[in-house]
């Protein structure tokens, strides 16, 4: 039986607080004072008998124990959510929202196609397509904010609660506008890659351990011209109007590269090859909608889908 004593804006607070990593900013989101959100906080603690925050310098963290409360209540919020729109949809007349979350690699790559697709189902669903950082997708996953998340297979530790569903490799490439000088083969590349500006994934991108493991791999300890960025518009830009060197998924670059706007330096990464595919919460039941959206990546992303 469901404690009684636990209701709704407990469940929302716990997990803003726990999105945010801040009670001055769930307060701030949730439009109610510090004190409110402690004291929600606490009665929560007091259901529950244990504690799902602790603090950790001068911030806080989640604990084991509120680790595995933040899945059932992201889940429960994210069903209440669904169901008032459901309810606001029916009324209007609209089709239920799929909420996506996709890396820049796969907004370039996949997602245009499986959107062209999608569209002639004519399920009427409202489409959401957020893009960002592997960490904060799946943070916005974990907690019901979005549906899916397509992109790169996250490490063990993030995966838990999360369901994973291979679509395709993918690896890092190095590029460069057409004409730049070490296309021209008389250099060493790598002895003179800190020559030049290069853009490299943040380090909460999901690219960036493979990134830095190659590098050291060839001997690059540090770059001293080094910019972090996951903008692809801003890369794209720069790159094409100066030397800079860009690190980045090939699926990024692939229509620059075809079109002739850039080219990639000759060096082996094969090895940074890694997982593409679907991420969706281990709990949750695709709509109609979603499951045919699922299909058109599938198909987008060059999968067999399988007749029946």
């Amino acid at each position: 039986m469901i404690d009684a004593r636990v209701k709704f804006r407990h469940l929302q607070t716990f997990v803003e607080v726990a999105r945010q990593k801040s009670v001055m900013k769930a307060a701030e989101l949730l439009h109610v004072s510090q004190p409110a959100v402690t004291k929600t906080i606490r009665e929560l603690e007091e259901v529950l008998g244990v504690a799902v925050f602790e603090r950790e310098g001068r911030g806080i963290r989640i604990t084991r124990y509120g680790e595995v409360f933040l899945r059932h209540a992201g889940a429960a919020l994210t069903a209440l959510r669904q169901g008032l729109d459901s309810v606001s949809q029916e009324r209007s007349g609209d089709g239920p929202p799929i909420r996506i979350g996709a890396l820049p690699t796969v907004s370039t790559r996949v997602m245009p196609r499986a959107m062209a697709l999608f569209l002639k189902e004519e399920t009427g669903a409202r489409i959401k397509i957020v893009t960002g950082e592997n960490a904060v997708l799946l943070e916005q996953l974990r907690v019901g904010d979005l549906d899916i998340v397509v992109g790169r297979l996250a490490a063990p530790e993030k995966m838990t609660g999360f369901s994973f569903e291979h679509l395709y490799s993918e690896q890092v490439v190095f590029v460069v506008r057409a004409g730049h000088p070490l296309l021209a083969g008389r250099q060493s590349i790598f002895a003179h890659l800190g020559d030049y500006p290069v853009l490299m994934p943040t380090r909460a991108s999901i690219i960036r351990p493979f990134v830095e493991g190659f590098l050291i791999a060839n001997g690059i300890a540090s770059l001293p011209n080094q910019i972090e960025t996951v903008s692809d518009s801003f890369g794209r830009a720069f790159v094409r109007s100066s030397d800079a060197i860009w690190i980045i998924s090939t699926g990024v670059v692939t229509t620059d590269i075809d079109d002739g706007l850039l080219a990639t330096l000759p060096i082996d990464t094969s090895e940074t090859r890694g997982p593409v595919g679907l991420t969706m919460r281990t709990d949750a039941i695709p709509s109609l909608p979603l499951s045919i959206l699922m299909q058109t990546i599938r198909e987008a992303a060059g999968v067999a889908i399988p007749k029946g």
